[in-house]
């Protein structure tokens, strides 16, 4: 893929970590990536085990990599490497404020010869408790 819309299989594998405990989530989804003016943007609908839906938004630049997700779930993540972002999580149960420090972030553009690959590992703080680590590997695949 050059320029322009396509749509992709994507696959999301997330992992967090708070002090002994590891949780594992995986999400696979049909959504749509554009490429313009030195940005990616990927859009996809995530439905949850509970049929409540959840509209994301991720936009991908050189030096940071932003989140939205909509519906079920309401939230704005900022990730800068090396720099702490703050926003706001709303669900259901309430509000949650979050700090996210990110370590790292990689990211290999969706080409005609390779899927796309972002991996970002960054810590959260969750209303000022503890840290939580975390590794998200989303995978890009063009479908034809």
């Amino acid at each position: 893929m050059s320029r322009g819309k396509a749509t992709v299989r994507l696959q999301l594998k997330s992992e967090i970590s708070e002090q002994a405990e590891r949780q594992v989530t995986e999400v696979e989804a049909i959504g749509y990536l554009y490429k313009q003016s030195g940005r990616t943007v990927l859009t996809y609908i995530e439905e949850r085990e509970d049929q409540q839906k959840i509209a994301n938004l991720i936009t991908i630049t050189p030096d940071k990599v932003s989140i939205k997700r909509s519906g079920a779930v309401e939230m704005h993540q900022q990730f800068k490497r090396d720099q702490k972002t703050e926003n706001v999580y709303r669900h259901q149960f309430g509000t949650i404020h979050m700090e996210t420090f990110t370590e790292e972030i990689r990211y290999l553009p969706l080409t005609v010869e390779e899927d796309g690959q972002l991996l970002m590992r960054y810590t959260t703080k969750l209303n000022g408790e503890g840290e939580r680590h975390h590794r998200l590997l989303l995978i890009m695949k063009e479908e034809l």
